[in-house]
């Protein structure tokens, strides 16, 4: 074999490897797709169906497309209220937690002073301490401050719980970001307020995003902590109401209501998804062309 054909047999090769990768990774992502998105869209169909259709043909589309089930779910369990109840407790603990989060990370990526690595590493410690351990004690120090049962208290609680890891993610994206800027921004005239609220913040856009969508996630979709402090049912946010919705069906059960609660938990979810995600493309959009 000559060395011009073995030089034309190698990018030969080479294409139909490539096309072999290409073809198994779109056949993973299509049946990943379907995992996905089929649960979802066969929930978004039960909440339009009675519980009769569910069982007799739970595959198949409506007899009548009516919003029956979502208003009987917003009003009949309360969940309404439990929505309105959530959406005050995540906002403010997710508002809070991103600025103090921003904050911390700034001042420890970029000034040098003592205690600084034990600061660090003590927000890297709360990483890794348990929730089930921290019910006890939040317990009673929610209730001795006159807290417990409050939004109030679950807003403090969930700001400390989402802290830690805020800190961590941000820590990273500030400690990048070129020292020429901030010292740009000092030679113009800009003090440390300015710098970080004009300057440095916007850079770390990206990392805020995405620490925005995982803080949101977690903070909607918490669970053990309202029920253990969250004790006065006027407070109950949308996991506890769900929660003792499903437990009240036991014996009269509207799976069509049941569905469409589950859709109005999650559609909030997708909607801060998505715009977050719009962010987050603009601004590594912005970057690369920077």
């Amino acid at each position: 074999m000559s060395a011009s054909t073995a030089t034309a047999t190698r990018p030969a090769s080479r294409a139909k490897g490539d096309r072999l990768v290409s073809g198994l990774s779109h056949f993973v992502l299509v049946v990943w797709c379907i995992l996905v998105i089929g649960p979802m869209l066969w929930t978004l169909l039960s909440s339009f169906k009675t519980s009769r259709e569910i069982f007799g043909n739970p595959f198949g589309l409506p007899a009548e497309w009516s919003f029956e089930n979502f208003i009987n779910a917003w009003v009949s369990s309360e969940i309404g209220r439990a929505f309105l109840n959530t959406i005050i407790v995540v906002g403010f603990a997710l508002v809070a937690v991103m600025l103090l989060g921003a904050m911390c990370s700034y001042v420890l990526a970029r000034f040098s002073f003592p205690g600084r690595r034990a600061i660090y590493y003590l927000m890297l410690a709360g990483l890794t301490f348990p929730v089930f351990l921290a019910i006890v004690p939040l317990f009673f120090v929610l209730k001795n401050i006159g807290l417990l049962g409050t939004l109030l208290g679950l807003t403090i609680t969930y700001i400390a719980f989402a802290l830690p890891f805020t800190v961590f993610f941000l820590y990273a994206f500030f400690r990048g970001l070129p020292e020429e800027i901030s010292e740009a921004a000092a030679i113009d005239g800009a003090g440390e307020w300015r710098t970080f609220f004009q300057v440095m913040l916007p850079m770390a856009k990206p990392g805020m995003a995405s620490i925005a969508i995982f803080n949101f996630l977690g903070l909607w979709n918490q669970f053990i902590l309202p029920v253990a402090l969250n004790t006065n049912e006027a407070n109950w946010v949308l996991s506890q109401r769900l929660n003792a919705f499903a437990s009240a069906m036991t014996y009269q059960v509207d799976f069509g209501a049941m569905f469409a609660a589950v859709v109005i938990t999650v559609v909030p979810v997708l909607v801060v998804y998505i715009i977050f995600q719009r962010q987050l493309q603009g601004s590594v959009t912005q970057g690369t062309m920077k």
